[in-house]
């Protein structure tokens, strides 16, 4: 009968190769003082046996761990990319390395990063998570330190998040306040918490000033915000300003508007999430809610820095970052306003 992999042990190669245990520690860790004929014997046994090299134990053996896990949905957003920044400055005066896992906002792959990190007993996790309920549980029975980023797990667990309801509550505000009478929301998947948020918070704005409920929710992607610009633009009594739930979105939005001829602030307002660097550059400027992205990776490191070396015995801590609003002229209403027209 063939030993399940993860049972096998040195001992058991050592038995097998006829050899002594530390004899199979120094020919796998290619000590030189080990005759070449030992070191094929003992790989030739480990392999029959199908062990492989525990990596907790080469942790214990070094007496630390010096990795840390980074679980981000999508290292193309600038966002992710600000949060890694921060992780990696801290981390490296921590003496500790970042690996960066991608999850794409897919579920399975997220799943597969976290059963290699558990697997290497990484020092600790950093998770964005795409369905934290798929992932809760599991985590929770790890003995690995885990901090949650952007979007929070539960109250068992570290998490440095920002304001997203309040920081689409003043975005919102903002748009009626310039004097767009209807406006519109390119809303984030529903069930990923941070565009739960960012679309509550607009809602809440539109339903006290007595205004309908524009939105559409789409991907956190080019084409999510290509598709939803596209949804509320052709109803029938169209918004006149759109507030997009990340900068992937914004990009598909300000292409659907360079498809029919709008133009932001002359001809609709538009207000998104995060402060890229081509934000400002655009004809107009884009005005945006500004996150501290940097900011959340440090503060993030910092907290599970002192969960892996215990300096801390306080409960679980929720910290949540404000955001600002940084108003440029794509918000900002004209005197030659006009309503937008649906393409065919």
């Amino acid at each position: 009968m063939e030993r399940c992999a993860t049972l096998i042990k040195i001992v058991d190669v050592a038995r097998e190769a006829g050899v002594a245990p530390s004899t199979v520690s120094r020919a796998l860790n290619n000590y030189p003082t080990v005759a070449p004929e030992i070191v094929e014997r003992v790989r030739s046994a480990a392999s029959r046996l199908g062990y492989r090299p525990n990596g907790v134990a080469r942790n214990l053996r070094r007496q630390s761990t010096d990795v840390i896990a980074l679980v981000i949905p999508d290292v193309g957003n600038h966002f992710c990319t600000a949060v890694t920044r921060g992780a990696e400055d801290v981390a490296r005066e921590a003496g500790l390395s970042v690996l960066l896992c991608n999850s794409d906002e897919d579920p399975t792959k997220e799943a597969l990063y976290l059963d290699v990190v558990e697997s290497e007993k990484v020092a600790g996790i950093l998770i964005a998570s795409h369905d934290p309920r798929s992932n809760i549980e599991r985590l929770a029975q790890s003995s690995i330190p885990v901090v949650a980023i952007d979007r929070p797990l539960d109250d068992r667990f570290d998490a440095v998040t920002t304001d997203s309801f309040n920081g689409s509550r003043d975005a919102t505000r903002h748009l009626i306040d310039q004097g767009w009478s209807r406006p519109g929301c390119c809303a984030g998947p529903i069930g990923v918490q941070t565009a739960d948020l960012r679309y509550a918070g607009y809602r809440s704005v539109v339903e006290a000033a007595g205004l309908a409920d524009r939105s559409a929710h789409g991907s956190y992607d080019r084409e999510g915000g290509a598709a939803t610009a596209a949804r509320l633009l052709d109803q029938p009594n169209p918004p006149d300003a759109l507030l997009v739930s990340n900068e992937q979105m914004a990009l598909g939005v300000m292409s659907e508007l360079r498809r029919r001829g709008l133009q932001p602030g002359r001809d609709i307002g538009v207000v998104t999430f995060d402060d890229t660097p081509w934000a400002p550059l655009l004809s107009p400027p884009m005005t945006v809610v500004e996150q501290p992205a940097y900011e959340v990776g440090a503060r993030a490191v910092r907290l599970l820095v002192d969960r892996i070396r215990g300096a801390t015995v306080w409960e679980p801590q929720q910290i949540v970052l404000p955001l600002r609003l940084l108003v440029r002229e794509s918000s900002l209403r004209s005197s030659q306003t006009v309503i937008p027209v649906p393409v065919d």
